[in-house]
């Protein structure tokens, strides 16, 4: 079936559907992964997105439930050169068409994704629409001009949770929090209260791995109940969107960066920049890749990471806050820390499943942070 792609400048490409009949829109994007794209389609960071794999073969090893990074696919679209149809894998239960399918997400294979690459890296990235029912591109570039724009638009209502819930034996589980906040810690780790704003599952096995006992509540957690919790740390995780546009959750950060150790990745880390007094920038087609090279100014160690944001934080001299990683390829931030709180967050994703896992030690720095505050 026939799908055409069209971008708000016009630039246009056919390609075919491998999910059937269907007509969306979202901000075109690239990621550089070779792998990784199951990982990518159930990451809530990338709501509203729609994905173009750079690695001309997609779906080949399938997709199975123990590779969900949350419940559902989140991507508004996945836009690949050729999609496997029959994977080779002894851990794959469904094909990608078939995953597609089930969670009623638009699938497009022949496309020249070298081209569309191209043009969103000279061009930036860029709101579209695909559809196979509409023929007329200028009717579609209209369509794709009419979407929101990623900068000033907020995401996060539509991923985040409504209450809290833990995670444990490998799964979401359903807990009672008192109105105060106040909750009984099964004690199989250091209490960690986590800020869900939509985050990947990865995250919450990683901190379970380095010692912590999560529990995740929504972002309307009040600080109030946040210190009545009993958490001895506060991590803020990643979601979509503009991280400016969510004021009340930097006012809620910047309290609670005076109550408890605070770490955060990706949104976490943005909101923080925000609460210390940074701001934000879009980046021109954002980092999406497994292959970015970061140094830790704190040892002098290249790592290659795994990346996933569209807005990157600025510093601008701000007093007390330091950063701790860069960016290789653009010298933009990836980490930084307070020079006298237990403040710490990252930018890029030490927990990729799909890889590399250079910076999984972060998860024990955190822990070594709120240990060390807490005194345990």
């Amino acid at each position: 079936m026939k799908a055409l792609l069209v971008l708000e400048d016009g630039f246009t490409l056919e390609g075919k559907s491998f999910t059937g009949d269907f007509e969306t829109g979202g901000e075109v994007i690239f990621t550089t992964g070779m792998t990784g794209y199951q990982e990518i389609l159930t990451d809530p960071s990338y709501y509203g997105q729609m994905v173009c794999m750079t690695y001309p073969l997609i779906g080949n090893y399938g997709t199975c439930r123990e590779d969900m990074e949350s419940a559902g696919v989140h991507c508004a679209a996945l836009l690949v050169k050729e999609c496997c149809k029959k994977p080779s894998n002894w851990r794959s239960t469904m094909s990608l068409p078939e995953f597609m399918k089930r969670y009623e997400k638009p699938g497009v294979e022949g496309l020249d994704t070298r081209a569309l690459t191209r043009h969103l890296r000279m061009n930036g990235a860029m709101r579209g629409i695909i559809s196979t029912r509409e023929t007329d591109p200028a009717v579609l570039q209209e369509r794709a001009r009419a979407l929101p724009a990623m900068k000033g638009h907020n995401l996060v209502p539509f991923v985040a949770p409504e209450k809290p819930y833990a995670w444990y034996d490998n799964a979401v589980q359903e807990v009672t929090v008192a109105e105060d906040g106040s909750y009984a810690w099964r004690g199989t780790g250091l209490p960690l209260l986590v800020y869900d704003f939509g985050i990947k599952w990865n995250i919450l096995r990683r901190l379970c791995e380095a010692g912590f006992e999560p529990l995740a509540v929504p972002p309307g957690f009040s600080p109030a109940r946040a210190k009545a919790s009993g958490a001895k740390g506060v991590f803020l995780s990643n979601g979509p969107g503009d991280p400016a546009t969510l004021t009340s959750e930097i006012a809620l950060v910047r309290e609670l960066i005076h109550m408890l150790p605070v770490t955060g990745i990706c949104l976490g880390h943005q909101l923080i920049g925000h609460a210390l007094g940074a701001r934000t920038e879009k980046l021109k087609f954002g980092h999406h890749g497994c292959n970015h090279p970061v140094k830790d100014l704190t040892t002098g160690r290249i790592e290659i990471s795994s990346q996933n944001h569209g807005f990157h934080v600025v510093l601008d001299d701000v007093d007390d806050v330091e950063a701790t990683h860069v960016n290789l390829n653009d010298q933009t931030l990836e980490g930084l820390c307070h020079k006298t709180l237990p403040v710490m967050s990252l930018q890029y994703h030490p927990e990729a499943a799909a890889g590399p896992h250079d910076g999984e030690y972060l998860f024990n720095r955190f822990r070594k942070i709120i240990g060390e505050s807490a005194g345990a």
